[in-house]
């Protein structure tokens, strides 16, 4: 099928936001393939109101498994993937039609294997979203892999595009619950081999369910692995960090952070917390330093990063307005504080600061 897409979907118990997910993907692939896990709620009902590709596939506590058989049972000489509480806003179908067209005028010889497409995963603090990179189209005939029992992902590889098309990431209003980390565990005593990748995505999720000393080793392992991949080492020095800032270890926290710098560009989200640290112990100079650094870091989310908007913006303008305050400048600390009031005005913080600083009759 010169130039079609098919949209790959895995889901189980999908009832509260599959309909939206399909909706907003309404028209846009030539067909939709639909891997159903075990749901025993209305997910195959609702996916079958736009589809009739729906197939069951027994869960092997392996997310890439039943990717690779939703790959497997498409037709389409592209491959889109999404989650169920995903969805493509109405801006993004547009790039994705001019885009889709484009794929199916192309020579054989300049079509892409992989297109990179920004990925917006939530909203940080500042109301910003927080947006990487994902492997969102693939070429059925490069023969795409999903890899990884959890974080899956496919290693890109042949010719490389990257494109404005959008996915935002909106999932249901639910906790942060056990099960990736079981399924983690599952894989593991069943004797399955973590790559790198693996150890970082399992370090993280020790850290997530508050099992701080087992996530510094999982992740001491992975930063002394070679084959780690530089961005993920970047994250794992953070994560690392907050683990021994939870075991009250922040000596060892400020260590870990530094660590970071041997990998590459100086990341925002790192240097923040570099910064809380000296905060935390009164060295205001050395804090508003770090902090200022901060807000001069780019964006480096067209390498990969789990880029945070508010660690090059409102979270630093926070540290500098209290350090100074707390350092005996008042005039720097209004200053900073009015920067964070233009960006971020119904902040709380920041409508903390405002309340505090006529108070003081500052402003």
């Amino acid at each position: 099928m010169n130039g079609k897409i098919s949209l790959c979907m895995i889901v189980k118990n999908e009832e509260a936001v599959l309909g939206r997910c399909l909706e907003s993907a309404r028209g846009l692939a030539d067909e939709i393939v639909i891997a159903d896990t075990g749901s025993d709620d209305r997910t195959r009902e609702i996916a079958a109101k736009y589809t009739g590709k729906i197939f069951s596939f027994a869960w092997t506590d392996d997310f890439s498994a039943a990717r690779n058989f939703s790959f497997s049972k498409a037709s389409g000489e592209y491959l889109l993937w999404l989650d169920a509480d995903d969805m493509i806003p109405s801006a993004s179908a547009e790039i994705f039609l001019r885009l889709k067209e484009r794929l199916s005028s192309l020579p054989e010889e300049e079509k892409p294997d992989v297109i990179m497409c920004p990925y917006d995963t939530g909203r940080d603090e500042s109301g910003t979203a927080c947006t990487y990179l994902r492997e969102r189209i693939l070429r059925r005939a490069s023969l795409p892999v999903w890899q990884g029992c959890v974080h899956e992902c496919i290693e890109p590889k042949g010719k490389v595009e990257y494109s404005d098309f959008r996915v935002e990431h909106r999932p249901a209003d639910k906790p942060r619950g056990s099960r990736n980390l079981e399924i983690y565990r599952k894989n593991i005593a069943r004797g399955r081999k973590l790559t790198a990748r693996d150890k970082f995505y399992y370090g993280r999720e020790l850290y997530y369910n508050r099992l701080y000393t087992e996530a510094c080793a999982v992740l001491e392992e992975m930063l002394n692995d070679p084959s780690g991949w530089y961005v993920n080492k970047i994250e794992a020095c953070k994560i690392l960090a907050l683990s021994r800032l939870a075991e009250g270890k922040p000596e060892r926290a400020l260590s870990d952070l530094l660590q970071s710098l041997r990998y590459a560009e100086p990341r925002a989200g790192i240097l923040v917390e570099i910064a809380g640290i000296f905060k935390e112990r009164g060295q205001y100079a050395e804090a508003i330093w770090w902090y200022s650094a901060a807000l001069n870091c780019r964006d480096h989310s067209a390498e990969g990063d789990f880029d945070q908007p508010a660690a090059r913006s409102l979270f630093p303008l926070l540290g500098l307005t209290c350090c100074c305050y707390e350092s005996g400048d008042k005039d720097g600390a209004v200053r900073y504080h009015r920067r964070a009031r233009a960006l971020f005005p119904e902040h709380p913080s920041v409508r903390f600061n405002e309340e505090f600083f006529r108070s003081e009759h500052l402003i």
